[in-house]
């Protein structure tokens, strides 16, 4: 989604984008039950609509008006929420409707060229260009290579950038449910010792049914039982965890499981690549801003390309691309910190851990200053923010 985005950006400032994926059409096309789901925030989606995509994405999105923090089902709710004239939080929406809306676009796109089901067969990053070789002897060249290959980028690893890293004692079960209470455009953010559980609104059925879509972190040991074990008991556990405020519940696809980790890469850069997305960093779902950090290096490096191309420079030229490490890599440090102290904190046991966290919590909402602060966060409004994402072009 981050590579497609890219080349989206760039098109449509005129620069020509060649776009390798080794999955197939299908893949791209095909929900395949998949169960994730996305939080668009405010500033992303500014970019979808400078970018042109907006218009087909809204449709399919379910604003979100609310977001609800609690320790547990506890006493003391931490409450974001958007006045009557402001734009709302953020949009949810399905990874697999975005994905296929982003492939029509490039499609439709005859400044980008698509090589699907390859793969890099070599790369060799020269002084002055960039040479692929696909492995179906396809030949490319150009003056930047973009890394959105993910976590485990082949990319990042043939450059030599070092990356710290570690593993959390989490998988997140991920899944789609029906319920019998509308969940009033409302995100909640419930944080149990074992893990967060999040319920993201989604827009209801064809039938009108509710709809949510759950990402509920448990410790690594016990995930693969939460995801084997029969439906009627899943459901149970699930109707434990929301204390029963969205009524009966109904399971709608399978439970995949994803182990959580951490990682941040020294630099973003290295002789004629960029890297960016889940290829750079990567962060615990626990703030949902995941590709919304994602979305932001996209926004970024477009501002920097776009405007090294007006001055004469080289795509691939040390100047545009420092520019670029310095940009992204603080901010990026910020949230993956800040992310990884929430998932610390909130997973501390017992009850003078609980009590810290819902007295913080309990301050956080009577400061109005401070409740608007990470309410700008969450809208992803803070910092030196690039054109795209107040959105204009560059």
């Amino acid at each position: 989604m981050i590579g497609l985005t890219q080349a989206l950006a760039l098109a449509a400032h005129g620069l020509r984008v060649a776009v390798i994926d080794r999955a197939a059409p299908d893949d791209l096309t095909n929900p395949q039950n998949d169960a994730r789901v996305s939080a668009i925030n405010s500033a992303s989606w500014n970019m979808f609509d400078a970018i042109g995509l907006a218009e087909k994405l809204r449709p399919h999105g379910c604003e979100i008006e609310k977001i609800l923090v609690n320790d547990g089902l506890k006493p003391g709710t931490l409450d974001f929420s958007t006045g009557e004239d402001e734009a709302p939080m953020g949009i949810m929406v399905e990874n697999a409707m975005l994905r296929r809306l982003l492939f029509e676009a490039v499609q439709a796109d005859d400044r980008i060229a698509m090589h699907l089901s390859a793969q890099v067969a070599s790369c060799d990053r020269q002084e002055h260009r960039v040479d692929i070789m696909l492995d179906n002897g396809e030949q490319l060249a150009a003056p930047l290579l973009i890394a959105a290959d993910g976590r485990g980028s082949r990319m990042r690893e043939e450059a030599g950038i070092i990356m710290a890293h570690w593993q959390y004692d989490h998988n997140a079960i991920v899944c789609k449910i029906v319920h019998e209470k509308p969940h009033g455009n409302t995100a909640y953010e419930l944080f149990f010792p074992a893990g967060p559980f999040a319920i993201l609104p989604m827009l209801d059925d064809a039938d009108g049914r509710h709809r949510s879509a759950i990402v509920w972190s448990v410790s690594r040991k016990d995930g693969p039982a939460y995801a084997n074990i029969n439906k009627r008991a899943f459901v149970a556990e699930m109707m434990k965890k929301t204390g029963g405020f969205l009524g009966e519940i109904e399971l709608l696809t399978d439970r995949p499981t994803y182990p959580l980790g951490f990682h941040h890469s020294s630099h973003l850069t290295a002789e004629r690549l960029v890297l960016i997305g889940d290829a750079g960093h990567g962060i615990h779902p626990i703030a949902g801003q995941g590709l919304n950090l994602g979305l932001r290096d996209v926004a970024a490096l477009t501002e920097c390309l776009v405007e090294g191309a007006r001055t004469g420079l080289d795509l691939g030229d040390p100047q545009i691309l420092a520019r670029y490490d310095r940009w992204r890599s603080f901010d990026n440090m910020m949230v993956s910190a800040a992310t990884d102290l929430l998932t610390r904190l909130f997973g501390l046991p017992g009850a003078t851990s609980s009590a810290i966290r819902r007295m913080g919590i309990g301050l956080i909402q009577r400061i109005p200053l401070l409740k608007a602060q990470f309410m700008a966060e969450a809208k992803g409004e803070t910092g030196d923010l690039p054109r795209l994402l107040r959105g204009e072009l560059v």
